[in-house]
């Protein structure tokens, strides 16, 4: 069976996250530009494949300015040292229209192994001839075991920014000729 590549549609994927703030409120944020590529056994994703996902860090968006410096700052990503989180996974599970992507990822130089949840949307020619498949990826990671560690206590002792990350991703993958 021929391998099959697939890249981003960054037209119709997204990346989000959210994260507790003085534990009584969630903040939402998303990165604005990402890659990812994989690759298949034959012309869908029945067989596992090989996912790589780049996002540059420098396009956080929070909807604050000031948050998003911050975020960038040393305290949080360092994104001048550190200019993207990277995932390439080691391991898929295919149970039809959900599945589990097991794989390394890498925040601010630290790698450690996650395990994501995959709703696969399924694979269809679009109106202009394009092959498609589209797939929501969740999961949650602790922020503070990939070096993300700044925090905060209120005067009243509320941790300001909670330990765990939660993230969705919208994606869609075009096949490529």
């Amino acid at each position: 069976m021929a391998q099959v590549k697939w890249s981003l549609d960054p037209m119709h994927s997204e990346i989000t996250f959210k994260v507790k703030h003085l534990m009584i409120s969630t903040v939402t944020g998303r990165f604005n530009s990402f890659a990812v590529n994989a690759v298949t056994e034959g012309d869908d994703f029945s067989k596992p494949a090989n996912v790589d996902v780049s996002i540059d860090v420098s396009s956080i968006d929070t909807n604050n300015e000031q948050r998003d410096g911050h975020l960038k700052s040393d305290d949080f990503f360092s994104a001048a040292n550190h200019n993207h989180i990277t995932f390439k996974s080691t391991k898929i599970e295919n149970n039809g229209d959900e599945g589990k992507v097991y794989g390394d990822l890498t925040i601010k130089g630290i790698t450690k192994p996650v395990v994501l949840n995959v709703e696969n949307g399924g694979v269809v020619v679009d109106p202009y001839g394009q092959t498609k498949a589209g797939f929501t990826v969740t999961g949650k990671v602790s922020r503070k075991e990939f070096g993300l560690t700044w925090s905060a206590v209120t005067e009243a002792g509320s941790v300001v920014v909670g330990d765990e990350i939660k993230f969705t991703a919208e994606i869609q993958l075009i096949k490529q000729a």
